[in-house]
């Protein structure tokens, strides 16, 4: 029986071993995944100062950033609380202390972060927003840039991203995904449909609005990307809910947060308040574009 005994604990510590090589071995494949150097062609990108850029880049700022970042865009420490796999803050975007304005030299520095995905040194930063940034038109990302630089500063420190050591064996297995530079396609020369209400200019308003992270990249809604969050992202295309509202209907939901049915949309989980800031014109080319879109159905878990 002892000879039994021995061989079970030889066997469980064996297994144990292996285990802890193996975490190991995907914590260091994690942790360099988070560190690799990244190096991309300059865009030659400059922000323009006239009135009329500034305005334009406020107006997508307004819609599509202060989310994530906060009203002042002074960043949102805590903006992703992981438990075990750590937390995430979204950037103060301002020249205030601890904001991107202080540290960064060049119009340049904003490019890799908002369309790479990287900071001054070439390593990731964690801005999932840089899958929809990646669609603004080269002349919207100067205004954006134009407009950042502008903003009065706010002091506020914040920490990027702190994974934890689990997350970066989960990294390293591929259980968490790709990082947003390995994910952008890293175009330069990017432009956008003509200004109109037409389809493909609401395609191009649904892309940088960043719709896609949560409806998923047909738009017929999902899971959240939150674990944490039970209930489904609804379906956009017109198999969904929106097969049976108007244009009237849709803009009065992003404009009021309630729907044709009395259901009031969650703005943790739904930024409409943002995306009603959007002019009636801009909102019909987005409605325009996803009844265009094939009826599928609501995606499931």
């Amino acid at each position: 029986m002892k000879k039994v005994f021995k061989w079970i604990g030889i066997v469980l510590g064996s297994l144990i071993g292996l285990i802890l090589v193996a975490a190991l071995g995907l914590y260091v494949k994690g942790n360099a995944q988070l560190s690799k150097t990244y190096d991309f062609p300059s865009s030659g990108i400059v922000a323009p100062t006239d009135p009329a850029s500034l305005a334009r880049g406020e107006h997508i700022v307004q819609t599509v950033c202060v989310g994530c970042h906060g009203a002042d865009l002074g960043g949102e420490i805590g903006w992703f609380a992981g438990g075990p796999l750590g937390t995430i803050d979204a950037a103060n975007l301002t020249s205030g202390a601890g904001g991107v304005g202080q540290e960064y030299q060049s119009d340049e520095d904003y490019v890799r972060a908002i369309r790479h995905g990287i900071d001054r040194e070439g390593q990731p930063i964690y801005m999932p927003a840089v899958l929809a940034a990646q669609y603004l038109s080269d002349e919207d990302l100067a205004a954006v840039i134009a407009y950042l630089k502008s903003l009065p500063p706010v002091d506020r420190e914040t920490n990027g991203h702190q994974f934890s050591p689990l997350a970066k064996i989960l990294s390293g297995a591929g259980a968490l995904g790709k990082l947003p530079v390995e994910e952008a396609s890293h175009k330069d020369g990017v432009t956008a449909p003509a200004v109109g209400v037409t389809i493909e200019y609401g395609e191009y308003l649904v892309n940088i609005s960043d719709c896609k992270s949560c409806h998923g990249q047909e738009l017929a809604g999902g899971s959240y990307p939150d674990p944490s969050v039970t209930q489904l992202v609804p379906n956009l295309t017109p198999g969904g809910e929106l097969g049976a509202w108007t244009e009237e209907q849709f803009i009065q939901a992003i404009r009021t947060g309630i729907t044709p049915s009395g259901h009031e949309l969650n703005p943790d989980l739904m930024p409409w308040k943002e995306i009603s800031l959007l002019s009636s014109e801009e909102l019909q080319a987005m409605w325009l574009f996803l009844q265009s879109l094939p009826n599928l159905p609501q995606v499931t878990p």
